[in-house]
């Protein structure tokens, strides 16, 4: 391709509303146009990137047995229904009607979708089966943010297995976790494979891959000494063990006049501090309240009580709801006596003595509780959210704590979809058992984002050779010289030959706008073909992850930039 023919629109400066590198790169580089908030136009630029990744993941999905399938992105609501997730999407799903007045919505993933499918599939001689797609994903994100890393309209591979047993979805779930390692490292990433939460999907285990980054939104416990990782919505730590004293036989209650936070009950004189309370928070898991109880100072993680409730929706209660449930307000609320309501308390908690808490009255607090003698707890879990220097559950090394990005989840379903949709096989003894599925996404644009949050420079993107648009720039620094341009069209053309990526650079610029374009864009090699140095027969042959040039034969230049993109190609 001709530089100037072709549709590279570079910018000299940020996108006003930009934050994150990755969003301010592709545009200015001319990758992508926001078209609405959440949604993108990707630009020629772009899409080569794009058709690179879905390739990658291509040849990784089907060289362990994957089916490519191309499946509606407009699903009847009956079938999410049929599952239960209408409901349990909510917002975030998009959903319209048609001129008959049926109800449907823009598939965010396709479990149902895929699951209906293997209804088809009646004896265990049929499984296990593997089956992918790259399809176009719905999601009305409330606030869209970060160029492509938090939108509304995406492309997503997402992959399922269909096994008869466990063992069989063990197998798929290692499959999809050595071929995802094998993706990203072709694309130039290396995540952190972390526990996380399933969340709405459901399943009995998940894990999320994750690089590092300031633009991202999710935050990860990682132990450097061992190696544990997890999603803070999953990680837990060891704490060190409190001592307690016996306290009294019963409750006793104190007048705790204008008290309405842990921090005000800490410095009130009879008190306790924020380790010897327990802080009492009311919730409504699908509009029914519920308690979860903490140590007073532990942060609840939102995902481990929604876990742990089973709920499809959770939110914090409203003033009047907490009010109407415990007939106080915050800040004077506990458990002690409390029937009617389901309570979750933190492990934390679990055989704690002499503590304090709300005592369900205003401007009154509870000493001397014992939590097991006192409370009637439901249902003992973990709430609460790790935090920095925490102690790693598995060699008690002091955890770090990570901003990221989530670019790959693999899920566990078992027999969720298979059972709410009727996907059954029949075994080789004759029984009629559910098929045991597994759940597999990557997003391509987020893959994207994230190879240019961690591979940039002040000039601009520094592409890996697997993902860039082109592999080599020839720039020509005088085309209006007949001996200069005519120079640097041979060795385009031999690197045509030779199977390289390769643009030419023949524009009427100035050699900086040229060199900086280059850098903005980011492509891997540059050869520089200049009248002074073909006196000598000489180009510079720039690596742009190094930034310096060096002379190379011109007679040689095509073979050496072949040999070096070629050598780099995994």
């Amino acid at each position: 391709m001709e530089w100037d023919r072709a549709f590279i629109p570079t910018l000299r400066d940020d996108p006003a509303d930009a934050e994150a590198v990755s969003h301010k790169l592709l545009v200015r580089a001319g990758l992508i146009r926001q078209l609405m908030a959440g949604v993108y136009s990707i630009l020629p630029l772009g899409w080569r990137v794009c058709r690179k990744i879905e390739g990658i993941i291509r040849q990784e999905m089907d060289a362990i047995g994957g089916q490519e399938f191309r499946l509606p992105a407009l699903h009847p609501a009956e079938i999410w229904q049929q599952s239960g997730r209408w409901d349990v999407m909510g917002d975030e799903m998009f959903r319209l009607r048609d001129r008959r007045e049926g109800e449907l919505c823009l598939g965010m993933t396709h479990e149902e979708i895929f699951a209906t499918i293997a209804t088809e599939c009646r004896s265990y001689r049929a499984l296990p089966q593997i089956w992918y797609q790259l399809q176009t994903k719905f999601r009305d994100e409330p606030r869209p943010k970060s160029g492509l890393l938090r939108v509304r309209e995406f492309t997503m591979k997402d992959s399922y297995s269909l096994d008869v047993d466990r063992a069989g979805l063990d197998r798929a779930f290692q499959l999809h976790f050595d071929a995802y390692r094998r993706i990203y490292e072709r694309c130039g990433l290396d995540p952190i494979a972390v526990e996380a939460s399933s969340g709405s999907m459901g399943g009995s285990e998940s894990i999320e891959f994750m690089v590092a980054s300031d633009a991202g939104e999710d935050w990860i416990a990682f132990c450097g000494a061992c190696g544990y990782a997890a999603n803070v919505e999953k990680a837990t730590s060891v704490l060190p063990e409190l001592e307690d004293a016996a306290g009294p036989d019963a409750p006793e209650e104190f007048a705790t006049p204008g008290v309405r936070s842990i921090e005000d009950l800490a410095g009130f004189e009879g008190g306790a501090p924020a380790e010897r309370q327990i802080k009492t928070l009311v919730y409504m898991a699908d509009d029914a309240p519920v308690l979860a109880l903490l140590r007073g100072d532990h942060p609840l993680s939102e995902q481990k009580l929604a876990d742990a409730s089973g709920a499809n929706a959770l939110r914090p209660a409203a003033d009047d709801e907490i009010r109407a449930a415990l007939g106080a307000s915050a800040g004077s609320l506990g458990a002690v006596g409390v029937d009617g309501l389901r309570v979750f308390a933190d492990e934390a908690l679990r055989g704690r003595t002499d503590m304090c808490t709300g005592a369900n009255r205003d401007d009154a607090h509870l000493r001397g509780v014992s939590v097991e003698r006192d409370i009637g707890v439901d249902t003992w879990c973990d709430l609460r959210e790790v935090q920095e220097g925490e102690a790693c559950p598995q060699c008690q090394s002091p955890l770090e704590v990570k901003k990221t990005i989530e670019i790959g989840h693999i899920f566990k379903l078992g027999t969720r979809y298979s059972e709410a949709l009727g996907a059954t096989v029949q075994t080789e003894s004759g029984e009629s058992v559910p098929i045991v599925m597994g759940s597999y996404g990557i997003g391509v644009g987020r893959v994207m984002a994230s190879v240019v949050e961690q591979c940039h420079d002040e000039q601009g993107i520094v592409w890996p050779v697997n993902v860039a648009p082109y592999e080599v720039v020839v720039t020509v620094l005088n085309p209006k010289e007949v001996e200069t341009s005519e120079a640097g069209r041979r060795i385009y053309e031999a690197l045509q030959g030779r199977g390289i990526e390769v643009l030419l650079d023949e524009r009427d610029e100035r050699p900086g706008v040229k060199f900086k374009d280059a850098e903005l864009v980011g492509i891997p090699y540059r050869i520089t073909v200049g009248p002074r140095g073909l006196k000598d027969d000489k180009v510079e042959w720039t690596r742009r992850k190094a930034g310096t040039g060096r002379e190379i034969p011109l007679e040689r230049a095509a073979e050496i930039a072949a040999e070096s993109v070629l050598e780099e190609r995994r």
